[in-house]
């Protein structure tokens, strides 16, 4: 995928974040975990970002590693707040879907760029 269509869809996937966030109940629980997910779905796209200007594949597979982990976050404060019944599986899954197919996409690539340079 090239960097632009993955810059993009970071960046979707950030506003769909922001979305879901705004609409978390008023709650002390749920705008903790709702910070926590706004701030690291957001990463996702300002980090991606970072990446797509790497100057070496060194700094491009460490910016995506960073990327990995963010994505790892988010789907883990979704996951909270699905388990503890804040928010309705359903209305999760879409956006949890959309988050472990771009963490599959990241780890792909630093392996790709890892294999690229043992070469």
């Amino acid at each position: 995928m090239r960097h632009d269509n993955l810059r993009d869809r970071t960046k979707k996937f950030a506003l769909r974040v922001i979305r879901m966030v705004t609409a978390l109940p008023k709650d002390d629980v749920a705008r903790t975990i709702g910070k926590q997910v706004l701030r690291s779905g957001t990463a996702v796209a300002a980090i991606y970002r970072e990446a797509s200007r790497a100057r070496s594949d060194a700094e491009l597979s460490a910016k995506l590693g960073l990327v990995e982990q963010e994505l790892d976050e988010t789907l883990l404060w979704i996951e909270l707040l699905v388990e503890s019944e804040i928010v309705k599986p359903d209305r999760l899954q879409p956006l949890h879907e959309e988050a472990e197919e771009l963490l599959k996409i990241m780890v792909a690539s630093i392996k790709r760029i890892k294999a690229k340079g043992k070469r």
